[in-house]
């Protein structure tokens, strides 16, 4: 008999939450976690860059825009200890939130290093040193990522580091270099960038966030340039190093030239973090290789969430987990990620869902554009944030939404719409037929569905 129904080697998003619904399934579940429960995304990722950027967004409206509100600000500053130790007392009380869910629903919660000698076991290390054995008929590893590495340039804690330590950062770096100009790299130039420090970007594609839609990382690259960010794509990094001074980089792009700084930050991608123990199959990149049930190549253990690949984002880990969990409990037969937001929080925002315009033009699909701009919209004029526009793409046959993009306030709040329209496959028309509150953002997105047909009311 086994001691456990389920042990869930890994405590993020898509490690609770699976032990969670497992729980609610009535099964014995543990969750076995080495650093403290909702991994990464909870206590070094997700939520307290958010507050850290929420900071950043009062300080620059304050700073920039205090006098379009008729107010008058004298003497505005800020403490840097206090605004990187909001963000841990909001990780703190989230992660303490987890584990009375624990307690709520039954789950067992060993904290130490998982390792999986064999099939049905589990073997934690606790942080003295002991050791215990557990049974299990079931193991889902979701021990996802960590930041990856520069070859020849490695984090050292202090001028070259990775997105944790950026986070807990003691004193404002006076400047920084960005490597990477994905959602990590753009949040945290906007965050270090609102606070003063002087910011350079570094990414070799030929747009900042190259998997959106061009015309919205071209559009966000023009409004960090005005804010004062230094963005160098289609640039790459010759020569690394570290000096006395922080960190020096030769970089090829338009042109070849030295950049200096205190700090680099390395924001290039993610590795596995791969459990110890009994071999499974993987990827080439070193990813857990799974089945359409979400089962390793040992029977018995299964992967959810960023070690089982891209996309590599919280939500699709949590969706993934619950379909894996439903799978082996509930009888149900496992869907696999298909269609999910993606979500960026700098300033302006941006969120998408669904198909661009290189990918819809790769793909042959005749489609039609409607897009409608933020200072068409009479409560982005309202509130002070005009900034941007929505984007729909549109079938031409059928007329179904086929994707979605998003810039400026709230994208990330407007996205969750478009998402269920482009699920339940809905058309422009039924868009159009929805009411929208007047005066919203979400507006924007009814007139961006009149605007692919050329109808478009208020602009």
């Amino acid at each position: 008999m086994a001691d456990y129904d389920l042990i869930v080697v890994g405590g993020g998003p898509a490690g609770y939450v699976g032990a969670i619904r497992a729980g609610q399934l009535g099964k014995k579940v543990a969750v076995v976690e080495m650093d403290r429960a909702g991994g990464t995304c909870l206590n070094w990722g997700c939520i307290p860059t958010k507050s850290l950027l929420k900071n950043a967004e009062v300080y620059q409206t304050v700073k920039n825009h205090a006098g379009d509100f008729g107010l008058k600000i004298e003497g505005l500053s800020y403490e840097w200890d206090k605004v990187i130790g909001r963000s841990r007392k909001v990780a703190d009380r989230l992660a303490g939130g987890i584990e009375m869910l624990f307690k709520k629903n039954k789950v067992d919660y060993i904290r130490g290093e998982a390792e999986i000698p064999k099939e049905g076991v589990v073997e934690v290390t606790d942080k003295d040193g002991k050791k215990t054995s557990h049974n299990a008929a079931n193991i889902l590893i979701a021990t996802g990522v960590v930041s990856r590495e520069m070859p020849g340039f490695p984090f050292n804690g202090k001028s070259v580091i990775g997105s944790r330590q950026a986070m807990v950062l003691p004193t404002q770096p006076k400047d920084i270099i960005i490597i990477g100009a994905g959602a990590i790299g753009i949040e945290f130039a906007y965050f270090f960038n609102a606070f003063g420090t002087k910011v350079t970007v570094v990414e070799m594609m030929p747009n900042i966030l190259p998997v959106e839609d061009t015309e919205v990382s071209q559009t966000l690259e023009k409004s960090l340039a005005k804010q004062g960010i230094k963005l160098l794509t289609g640039t790459k990094v010759d020569k690394a190093e570290t000096t006395n001074k922080g960190v020096r980089l030769t970089v090829s792009g338009k042109a070849t030239e030295t950049l200096e700084a205190e700090i680099a930050l390395v924001a290039i991608g993610v590795s596995p973090l791969m459990p110890k123990g009994v071999a499974l199959e993987t990827d080439p990149k070193g990813y857990l290789k799974t089945n359409d049930r979400y089962e390793t190549s040992v029977k018995g253990v299964y992967g959810a969430g960023d070690i089982i690949g891209p996309p590599w984002l919280a939500h699709v880990a949590s969706y993934e987990a619950v379909q894996c969990v439903e799978g082996i409990f509930a009888g149900k037969k496992p869907k696999k990620v298909t269609v999910f937001p993606g979500c960026t929080y700098c300033q302006p925002q941006v969120a998408s869902v669904g198909l661009t315009e290189r990918a819809a033009t790769e793909k042959g699909i005749k489609f039609k554009v409607g897009k409608f701009p933020f200072m068409a919209s009479g409560k982005a004029l309202a509130v002070g944030e005009s900034e941007g526009f929505v984007k729909l793409l549109v079938g031409e046959k059928h007329g179904e939404i086929l994707g979605a993009h998003i810039i400026g306030a709230d994208a990330t709040e407007m996205i969750a719409e478009l998402g269920l329209a482009i699920t339940m496959e809905a058309t422009y028309e039924e868009i159009v037929a929805t009411i929208h509150a007047h005066p919203t953002l979400s507006e924007a997105v009814h007139e961006a569905a009149h605007a692919s047909q050329g109808h478009a009311i208020h602009f």
